[in-house]
């Protein structure tokens, strides 16, 4: 694993609540083991000797937003991020499912955002995450091909947070994303 990512991953585990952007694939700590394992290798970005140890650590990461002192997890995800087609329709429809009772949690909220809501803020952007703390400034964190780049700086940071509250205000709320998510896994 790379320090970039262990990094994130510490921050991560500190974080009270954190809003993550993803606009082609399922946040990882929404994903089930059966569509991370087979994201992790259609990448090609891990070895297949890797993969599994990969896939235990995300599902490890995961149960953050079910402990007793849970992550708060606002994610905004694309509509393409739910039509991906990840090692087949069962495989899509258990991670549809598996969303959508995500998005019930108390803690969890998912808002998806479609071609046709039209232009947002982060149109020229891929994923970002703003982590929020307790006792220290926020940081923003976006994944480069090769890295991961953090924005402590709070201009900067205001920037990412002006960005996912457009976000917010774009997407289909709550209820609509979760009717949607459902159709979709049915139709998987």
């Amino acid at each position: 694993m790379p320090d970039w990512f262990k990094t994130y991953v510490g921050l991560e585990g500190l974080a009270d609540s954190a809003f993550v952007f993803e606009s082609m694939v399922i946040p990882g700590l929404l994903q089930t083991e059966e569509y991370a394992q087979a994201l992790t290798l259609g990448t090609g970005f891990v070895r297949p000797d890797h993969a599994e140890r990969f896939v235990s650590f995300r599902q490890t990461r995961a149960r953050r937003l079910t402990d007793d002192e849970p992550l708060t997890l606002h994610a905004v995800v694309g509509e393409a991020a739910l039509r991906l087609r990840v090692n087949g329709d069962e495989t899509r429809r258990a991670q549809l499912a598996h969303l959508a009772a995500m998005s019930e949690l108390p803690n969890v909220t998912v808002q998806v955002l479609r071609p046709e809501d039209g232009p947002h803020a982060a149109t020229p952007l891929g994923k970002f995450v703003v982590l929020d703390f307790a006792h220290v400034r926020p940081i923003a964190y976006t994944e480069v091909l090769d890295g991961a780049m953090y924005v402590q700086d709070p201009d900067g940071v205001r920037t990412y947070n002006m960005v996912a509250d457009n976000l917010r205000q774009v997407a289909l709320s709550p209820a609509e994303s979760r009717a949607l998510i459902r159709e979709l896994a049915g139709a998987a």
